[in-house]
């Protein structure tokens, strides 16, 4: 574990428009409206999250120069020590407004930038090739630099640490995973969502593989479990879920993975304007009751299976 009484846990999934944001966001608006403090990272190019918590031209005008974590990486690749990460975390106002008035803890955020694309290339150039061979001189360096920043005492408030990764398994992305005690996987019941859900798990374990060829006998090994699939933007009929998407809701137990007992149902009058406030939707007073109910079980679950 990363800091004393802290989880670390990483959203992913390698398809894109899963809800990985929505899942992040309002588990992390939620926790902290039960008094946790929780911490968000963006390392997704898409900034979803981000603009989720902050408009657009508030990014473009106060963030996106200095205080993003592009720019911290661009520290970590850079000759010397790396910038502290703690310089780089924000506290989105409107979100904590309605957490502090609800008596809670703090929701925080290292926001992400759209150049994050390219820092992949960066690193590669550093590993000698895009194949991030384990044979480099800075391998364990790189991959461990997310790890040792939140290692550093100002982190050690955080309850929870939730980062949300892009749909891929780029260098970025790796650095996540290895920061990360836990993994969630946020994904639709259909065939492509579900598909990328195996190959996921093949290459966390190979990951793990070569990471651990290379990290020394002791703590430096990791060992990131995967809590559960959660099954997002289900289709409601009378009776309960589609059949179609039924079929899907079992394929956790096909593949031996766990699934999380709360699912979240699709409702475009929510998510669809969710975040336009720097509000998620479990937290906003206008939101559909039921899925509000279906974010905070999730949290509850989320907090079962981590034991914070």
């Amino acid at each position: 574990m990363v800091g004393r009484d802290r989880s670390v846990v990483t959203v992913i999934n390698y398809k894109g428009g899963v809800g990985k944001t929505t899942v992040t966001a309002n588990v992390g608006a939620d926790l902290a409206s039960r008094g946790k403090t929780v911490l968000l990272i963006d390392l997704d190019p898409q900034a979803s999250l981000t603009f989720s918590l902050y408009d657009p031209p508030f990014w473009e005008r106060e963030l996106a120069d200095e205080r993003t974590i592009l720019q911290w990486f661009g520290s970590v690749l850079a000759p010397g020590p790396p910038e502290p990460l703690s310089k780089f975390v924000l506290t989105p106002p409107a979100v904590n407004t309605v957490i502090a008035g609800e008596g809670g803890g703090r929701l925080d955020l290292i926001a992400s930038h759209l150049g994050l694309v390219d820092v992949d290339l960066d690193f590669a150039a550093e590993l000698g090739g895009s194949r991030f061979q384990h044979g480099s001189p800075r391998y364990l360096e790189l991959h461990r630099s997310l790890v040792e920043a939140l290692a550093r005492e100002p982190f050690d408030e955080y309850d929870l640490v939730l980062i949300d990764c892009a749909p891929n398994f780029t260098m970025v992305t790796r650095t996540g995973i290895v920061a990360s005690e836990y993994l969630m996987v946020p994904a639709k019941p259909d065939y492509i969502s579900t598909l990328g859900i195996d190959f996921l798990r093949r290459k966390l374990s190979e990951l793990v593989h070569e990471y651990n060829r290379v990290a020394p006998p002791g703590d430096l090994r990791i060992d990131p479990q995967i809590l559960g699939i959660v099954f997002t933007m289900i289709q409601y009929g009378s009776a309960g879920p589609i059949n179609v998407a039924k079929n899907y809701l079992r394929h956790g137990e096909q593949i031996e993975v766990p699934v999380f007992q709360t699912t979240l149902r699709d409702s475009k009058t929510t998510f669809g304007t969710a975040g336009e406030e720097g509000i998620p939707a479990v937290l906003s007073p206008t939101a559909n009751p039921t899925v509000r109910y279906e974010l905070q079980q999730l949290g509850v679950e989320l907090l079962a299976k981590i034991r914070v």
